[in-house]
């Protein structure tokens, strides 16, 4: 039997690979319990996302709330795995359910005694009643209560992880509001381009604005960033991630129709969700698309990517110009990808490998966003077959 080896330093779990009767008999592609175990693999062993980015925790600074900014995105990350543990929890035997759920709580230990660490200690004793609460709040909803007993994101550790953070967060200037600053016509430069800073920031956060070319500077190097509600857009947010910055620790594309967006280098997991008509650019550690339709996606990713519930979904690998080099030789699974809705035998339909004619040129790339970009956002998705002529 194979197994993955979770150890903390309280403990020891071993996620089966083939387990007793029931389990996962053979390592068959198109078995979903393999396919989630693979999945489930990727997540938490060391060589991807969250473990990762807890053992990255203490670099970070505790200034403008970046490390209570990334401890929140673990949160959401371990929340959101055991989600998909119930949710599998039709094809998965009891059996591997209760390795999977011992492996959550370990992961949920080694967080909170990493936090821990940052806490002041006269502070800890007024955090309990914290958990006590949104314990109560979440009874009625089982899928809060974590099947291995996981805490809940407010327990004492991790609540009282960052308070130096949210003291020194408070005592900083009230955030600008970016997003309206943009849609103003005046904030456009010469080129047409709009280059906002996010120097007051948290992190990158861009959302509800429409035919905007938006590229972000060297400076906006924030720990994640999140695009939302955007039609017929360019955001181009690759400079900050690969001259000289550094990558964002999570990314999360939401509503986003008939829009290019470059989002540079992304360290840990980019969520894809409700994205239509529209060519995605990025280098990830993990990619997951939920409820997408009609997306061209230029990728290097670290691990098999992951769709749900999406059709005409195409991969490609990503564009020389926007591989970062500490990536030139490592393993690309562009397209390695993994449907988790499509069970049967025969390949999916709902992606495919973007025909290598109608990839878009290395010149285009350089057209668009090299030299003289053009002010007019639908006149650069034209070219880029976005738009209709």
């Amino acid at each position: 039997m194979q197994t993955l080896n979770l150890e903390t330093p309280q403990a020891q779990f071993f996620i089966p690979f083939a387990p007793s009767p029931g389990g996962l008999s053979s390592p068959k592609m198109t078995d979903p319990n393999e396919r989630f175990f693979r999945h489930f693999q990727a997540e938490l062993t060391s060589e991807t996302v969250i473990q990762d980015q807890i053992d990255d925790l203490a670099a970070l600074s505790p200034v403008n709330g970046e490390r209570q900014m990334c401890t929140d995105t673990i949160l959401a990350g371990i929340s959101r795995l055991n989600n998909e543990v119930i949710d599998a929890g039709d094809y998965i035997p009891a059996y591997d359910q209760r390795a999977y759920s011992q492996a959550i709580k370990a992961l949920t230990e080694k967080l909170n005694e990493t936090t821990g660490k940052f806490k002041p200690k006269s502070r800890f004793q007024f955090k309990p009643r914290v958990q006590n609460a949104t314990a109560q709040a979440g009874a009625a909803d089982p899928r809060s209560q974590a099947p291995s007993q996981q805490q809940s994101p407010a327990s004492p550790s991790v609540a009282a992880a960052d308070d130096k953070d949210e003291h020194a967060a408070s005592s900083q200037p009230a955030s600008k509001d970016y997003n309206a600053e943009l849609r103003d016509p005046a904030a456009a430069k010469t080129d047409g381009v709009r280059k906002p800073s996010f120097s007051q920031a948290r992190s990158i956060a861009l959302e509800g604005h429409e035919a905007l070319h938006i590229a972000l500077p060297t400076s906006a190097t924030k720990s994640s960033a999140s695009v939302t509600d955007l039609d017929r857009c360019i955001v181009d947010m690759s400079a900050p991630t690969v001259e000289g910055g550094r990558p964002f620790a999570g990314l999360a594309l939401r509503n986003v129709r008939r829009s290019l967006v470059v989002a540079g280098r992304v360290d840990g997991p980019v969520h894809v969700t409700g994205v239509e008509g529209s060519v995605v650019v990025v280098a990830a550690r993990q990619v997951r698309m939920h409820d997408c339709r009609d997306v061209d996606v230029y990728l290097h990713c670290a691990s098999h990517p992951i769709i749900e519930d999406c059709s005409g979904v195409r991969f490609a690998p990503i564009p020389a110009a926007y591989l970062p080099e500490e990536l030139s030789g490592a393993p690309n699974q562009w397209d390695q990808v993994d449907d988790f809705k499509w069970l049967k035998s025969e390949p999916s339909p709902n992606w495919s490998v973007l025909p290598e004619g109608e990839r878009i040129s290395d010149a285009r790339w350089r057209d668009a966003f090299g030299g003289d970009p053009s002010p007019n956002a639908d006149d650069v998705l034209r070219k880029f077959g976005i738009l209709n002529s």
